[in-house]
């Protein structure tokens, strides 16, 4: 039994971690300079249930407790407070602490990355072995609603320890510090780094992989030769040469079905092209572990969604419809609002935070060139301040800084709108909706967004 404080609890990764560590009779504290926001109550009150004592962040966590190691995240400063009271604690990267609990679980550890929808693969693998009886455990970057209860804020699920499914992430090169089992490798997209330096990370976690991985068809190119002959790969995808083929995609009667090449249709829980990709992973990994194929198919129709991914909040006064999404990277809100679309007769009202200053000075080019191509005459866009967490930050480029240079190079500049004030935009979208629109409200990291999202509702 070891004794952590965890620096920064309140992170969606770091709290599953704790919970992970509570719930193997760890003692474990931690500390967080947003545990007063309410809206992160859905990740501190089930901490504090399972009896995580969380202090703020001003060191004071040393004159109650004695921790063996203080946990951290590349997210925390150097000038933290508890860095300087705990100066003689040694330290733990959130992902070396993550290497050990994988190195000491009995079971078959399942990794997933990816540029985008790792959390949603996640958490739809977990529950589609969750519906085969097979209880895995779950470590994620999100909330998984069918592990959700008053005591589990969901990110994390202690199953029978068969199978653990855990979100690898590429944002820090963490994966690197993991050698899994099986691994799914879902696609490559900017947001952190570029498509070389991309390939090289993608592909030494890969080399390091023990009995299996699934790799999309484009990953599959980037990566082959780190790939060692011995281990087995299934690639996804619609090229012609992939093992598990999308023939096609299509929506009845408001419901999404999707082929794979040889396999009979099925139905898909969530709207969205992303979403057939994502089943297909899914399918192949299940297929790899040795679930025999019509059971997985089967296991594909049942998955509860995870928190904050194309979140209903249900219908304004005039009947339109409302989403949260955590999309926050280009190719992630493309596919968000493509599955908008599928489910919106009328125009779409998106409004969008970028997760930080960093992030979105990186990804403003391309995420124009989406925007520009894909939202429709009457969509209308809205871009937000980017969220600031803390630290440093250099609080370039801005808001409107972005807008005055989308503006100028777009083909559809009325499209694109700026944001005063949530209260003012709120009030500005609701005297335009009509029947058959839909408001999405999309970012990462920033909880009350959902809280937002819900104010639209009648």
């Amino acid at each position: 039994m070891a004794n952590y404080h965890f620096i920064g609890i309140g992170g969606i990764g770091m709290s599953a971690l704790a919970a992970m560590c509570r719930a193997q009779r760890d003692v474990v504290t931690g500390s967080d300079r947003g545990y007063a926001q309410r809206a992160n109550s859905r990740i501190f009150a089930p901490l504090e249930a399972a009896g995580i004592r969380i202090f703020p962040q001003d060191g004071s966590f040393v004159k109650e407790t004695h921790p063996d190691f203080l946990v951290w995240s590349s997210a925390i400063e150097e000038d933290n407070p508890d860095f300087a009271a705990g100066k003689n604690i040694p330290r733990l990267h959130r992902a070396e602490l993550l290497r050990d609990l994988i190195g000491n679980f009995s079971g078959a550890s399942i990794a997933v990355t990816g540029s985008c929808g790792k959390s949603s693969v996640t958490a739809y693998l977990a529950c589609a072995l969750d519906y085969l009886n097979l209880d895995p455990d779950c470590l994620n970057g999100a909330l998984v609603k069918r592990f959700i209860t008053e005591g589990n804020a969901g990110n994390y699920h202690r199953g029978a320890g068969k199978f653990l499914v855990f979100e690898s992430d590429e944002s820090d090169k963490s994966l690197l510090q993991y050698q899994a089992d099986y691994a799914i490798v879902l696609n490559m997209g900017c947001d952190h780094y570029d498509t070389a330096e991309l390939g090289r990370v993608f592909g030494t976690f890969l080399s390091r992989t023990r009995r299996g991985a699934v790799v999309e068809e484009h990953v599959f190119e980037a990566v082959k030769e780190y790939l060692p002959p011995e281990l087995p790969v299934k690639v996804f995808g619609e090229g012609k040469n992939c093992d598990y083929r999308l023939e096609s995609y299509k929506v009845r009667d408001h419901r999404p079905f999707a082929k794979i090449a040889g396999m009979p249709e099925v139905a898909l829980p969530q709207s969205g092209h992303h979403v057939a990709w994502n089943a297909m992973s899914v399918l192949a990994m299940l297929e790899m572990i040795g679930v025999e194929r019509g059971a997985a198919l089967k296991s594909l129709e049942f998955f509860d969604g995870v928190w904050r991914r194309s979140d209903s909040h249900g219908t304004t006064a005039c009947g339109a419809k409302i989403f949260d999404d955590y999309a926050h990277n280009p190719e992630k809100i493309r596919a968000c609002l493509e599955a908008m679309r599928e489910i919106t007769p009328g125009r779409i009202f998106a409004v969008y935070q970028p997760h930080g200053y960093g992030p979105f000075g990186f990804m403003r080019d391309t995420l124009l060139e989406y925007l520009d191509a894909d939202l429709r005459k009457d969509d209308r866009f809205y871009l937000c301040e980017p969220y600031y967490a803390g630290g440093t930050s250099s609080f370039r480029p801005t808001a409107h800084e972005v807008l005055s240079d989308w503006r100028a190079r777009a083909r559809h500049p009325e499209r694109f709108f700026e944001v005063a004030s949530r209260d003012t935009l709120r009030s500005e979208i609701l005297a335009m909706l009509k029947p058959g629109d839909t408001v999405v409200i999309m970012g990462a990291r920033d909880n009350s967004l959902s809280d937002f999202a819900e104010s639209f509702r009648r």
